[in-house]
């Protein structure tokens, strides 16, 4: 059996089943640790998370029980951490960008949010039908989404996602680990790239559709050379906050942010002609190199902190 423990916001929730998924079409037997979410885990959290995945309509997903997690991981407190520290549970915890070596795994717990694209860039396809968004409970916040679908879609125009991530990454807990990547250079690189193409948005008037935690900030900025129009996605808050990743993920471009929320932005767009990118950069503990990153994340557009396509 393998156990995959599921913890982290959404972008990660999605990374840890997109791997279970991935598993189970292996042939292997695999369930998720829902644990971490629990009331009393939860309430020593600076930042309290929720399971989302939940929120997805009919996602199937078999659970973990108690003693199946016992018996890979050890007893809890000082003695489980013991015997993981001398390497005598099963748990094995990310520690590189891309592990192959999971795949020949049988019986183990796997910890960390593997968000490499690689992991499971060939079922995409089947991920694009399971992960089937809600529609919100307010029928003010559903008419504005359909009306944003229709803008993006609009014929003649490539709808351009760009998400911006302020918020926690401005902490200063985080701000070492996170801050600092997604320069302006990143997104002025990222928008003269797009208009620059001679393919894809040849005869079509760019449109971009800005998505932040900080849609004030998102709104004060300038986007493109050519007066492009420019619509801040404002208004799916709170648990229809998911929304905005389905949004992203109808657009035909997409600029993304360090963040896996957007990753999965441009994970879900299925289109032909899409065109994805991301900073070069997704921590400042990783300094990948430019070819390696290439052939985890293909297909991708990948530019640098300095505003260099690489």
């Amino acid at each position: 059996m393998i156990i995959i423990r599921v913890a982290g916001g959404l972008g990660n929730q999605m990374q840890q089943y997109a791997l279970y998924r991935k598993l189970r079409l292996l042939g292997k037997d695999v369930r998720l640790d829902l644990s971490w979410f629990d009331t009393e885990v939860q309430k020593n959290m600076l930042a309290p998370r929720v399971l989302e995945l939940k929120r997805f309509d009919g996602l199937e997903m078999t659970q973990a029980q108690p003693a199946d997690i016992r018996r890979l991981t050890g007893p809890g407190g000082i003695a489980g951490r013991v015997l993981h520290r001398l390497g005598l549970t099963k748990v094995f915890q990310e520690s590189e960008m891309y592990h192959p070596e999971i795949f020949e795994m049988e019986d183990r717990y796997l910890e960390g949010y593997f968000a490499c694209n690689k992991y499971y860039a060939d079922i995409l396809p089947e991920l694009r039908k399971a992960f089937r968004f809600p529609e919100s409970r307010d029928g003010k916040i559903r008419e504005r989404n359909e009306e944003a679908l229709r803008s993006i879609e609009e014929e003649g125009t490539f709808s351009v996602a760009v998400h911006i991530r302020r918020g926690d990454y401005l902490d200063s807990a985080n701000a070492g680990l996170l801050g600092g990547i997604c320069t302006p250079q990143y997104y002025e690189s990222a928008v003269r790239y797009l208009e620059s193409l001679e393919g894809g948005t040849a005869g079509s008037r760019i449109r971009f559709f800005v998505f932040s935690d900080d849609p004030e900030f998102a709104a004060a900025q300038s986007f493109g050379t050519k007066n492009e129009p420019v619509t801040v996605c404002d208004w799916n808050t709170g648990e229809d906050s998911m929304l905005d990743m389905m949004l992203m993920s109808r657009c035909r471009g997409l600029i993304a942010a360090n963040s896996t929320f957007s990753f999965w932005g441009g994970r879900l767009n299925g289109a032909d002609d899409s065109v994805l990118i991301r900073p070069l950069r997704h921590r400042n503990n990783q300094i990948p190199e430019p070819a390696v990153m290439h052939s985890l994340w293909e297909g991708w557009v990948l530019i640098d902190t300095d505003g260099k396509v690489v």
